[in-house]
């Protein structure tokens, strides 16, 4: 009861984190506590600042995505995800990635030529939205499958963080990504 009472309050990450080795401490397993995190904050009732810290579950949070960082508003991170079983030369799929998004962070509209990707949501809120048709809210274990050729965004909701695997299908021999215009505040503050 502590912990999710600590989750919903901002500034108090270092209480959080102790109340959540105590849980564990008095029996919990970390799994459970875990779980716990994360169906508050895809509830939307975890206001901690890092109460949807990849760190706290099983998708790693990675490293500031600063190689895109010029395609997002807001901070994003980036973590590569590698199958165990095969190694650098037996690679079957494009590279598969965990983003998270701090809360408001968005990446710019943009298409995918050659490839379609697959969004597979796992924790937190966010968006997705096509060009020309309405943002569709997205939370843990919701599945988005982009077309190629398809101008589109996503990002997290303003008051979540939001996490997501991203995968690319190819469908030509070669595959990359057009990145365009922002998503504006003027835009991204209507939606709800």
């Amino acid at each position: 009861m502590t912990v999710a009472a600590l989750a919903s309050l901002k500034g108090v990450a270092p209480q959080l984190a102790a109340h959540k080795a105590g849980a564990v401490n008095m029996g919990n397993s970390r799994e459970a506590v875990d779980e716990l995190m994360a169906y508050l904050s895809a509830q939307g009732l975890s206001q901690c600042d890092n109460a949807a810290d990849a760190n706290a579950g099983p998708w790693p949070k990675g490293n500031p995505n600063t190689a895109y960082a010029k395609y997002f508003i807001g901070e994003s991170h980036l973590a590569g995800l590698v199958p165990k079983n095969l190694t650098a030369d037996e690679k079957t799929v494009l590279p598969m990635s965990n983003v998270t998004f701090e809360p408001g962070c968005r990446n710019n509209w943009h298409v995918h030529h050659g490839a379609h990707q697959i969004l597979i949501c796992v924790s937190g809120k966010g968006w997705y939205q096509e060009w020309g048709k309405a943002p569709i809210a997205l939370h843990a274990g919701d599945v988005i499958d982009i077309p190629e050729g398809v101008k589109h965004w996503h990002g997290a909701q303003k008051d979540s963080w939001f996490q997501h695997i991203a995968m690319h299908v190819k469908t030509a021999d070669e595959a990359s990504n057009e990145w365009l215009e922002a998503v504006s505040d003027e835009v991204y503050n209507k939606l709800k």
